[in-house]
């Protein structure tokens, strides 16, 4: 995905780190208003017809409807969602997992539009358009990146994140051809990041375990040749440039499948290009 490197090389910087604690905090603030203020959701949904009066918030603010449930259920399930999410950033880097997220939310905004004028302009859509298939489509994502992890289902029985993701990706066919054309709108839009991301991407899967290794030693080798760049850095990323002056809290990797000694920070260590 040259286009994605290049912009990342462009806009990296700009990306927002721990997108997931946002999106978390925003469930909180949404759960929060529906029990103090239940009215107040009705000017928070995703509603094409509201928006095109002049409503313009709801193009965001329909991301704060909780899901529903539980208290329990809804924090066990941010809880998870949060690790899966957070587990993704530091593999693909902060800038694509920002690209993926808010791709599944653009998605989902031009498919409540489609399905506005399909149905000929009517009210009353935006409740069937929620982040429920964007979280999945990272449990999708995650267990794509993963597929060998272990979850503990109910917290006893433990079972490959893999075989997980088909029982959802069956439910998802079957949800898509029984349902109705809002159905499968609000399912087609809300997963196509998934679809275009693994259909066009061969750079979003982690090191095996043997080429960790063999980036371990080579970090070994390289640390008796360290540099010391201006300012009295240490670390320097050789595709964003930043160093531990920019942010104490970057972590920096040696890879060794570039041929020399380069370094890159957590976001471009497994998304950059391999210099040969």
């Amino acid at each position: 995905m040259n286009w994605l490197n290049k912009l990342e090389k462009k806009y990296g910087r700009y990306a927002i780190h721990n997108l997931m604690l946002y999106l978390i905090g925003g469930y909180a603030f949404g759960y929060i208003t529906a029990h103090l203020m239940p009215d107040m959701l009705k000017l928070l949904t995703l509603e094409p017809a509201l928006i095109l009066k002049g409503q313009i918030w709801r193009l965001v603010s329909w991301v704060l409807v909780p899901p529903s449930g539980s208290l329990l259920t809804i924090v066990i399930m941010s809880m998870l969602y949060y690790s899966l999410g957070t587990a993704l950033e530091r593999t693909w880097g902060a800038f694509r997992f920002n690209v993926y997220i808010f791709s599944g939310i653009i998605f989902t905004v031009i498919g409540a539009f489609i399905l506005y004028f399909i149905t000929g302009a009517s009210y009353g859509i935006g409740f069937f358009f929620s982040t429920y298939y964007i979280n999945l489509s990272i449990f999708l994502a995650f267990a794509v990146s993963y597929p060998d992890m272990e979850l503990l289902l109910y917290f006893i029985l433990p079972i490959k994140i893999k075989w997980l993701a088909v029982v959802y990706a069956v439910m998802i066919i079957f949800q898509f051809i029984q349902g109705n054309v809002v159905t499968r709108v609000a399912i087609g839009a809300s997963l196509l990041n998934f679809v275009i991301f693994f259909l066009s991407s061969q750079n979003v899967k982690p090191y095996t375990p043997k080429e960790r290794v063999r980036k371990a030693k080579f970090k070994h080798q390289a640390a008796t040749k360290e540099k010391t760049y201006p300012g009295g850095a240490h670390h320097k990323c050789a595709v964003c440039g930043r160093t531990e002056l920019d942010d104490p809290t970057l972590e920096f990797r040696y890879c060794s499948k570039c041929n020399g000694n380069y370094e890159y920070c957590q976001d471009h260590l497994f998304t950059h290009e391999h210099i040969k």
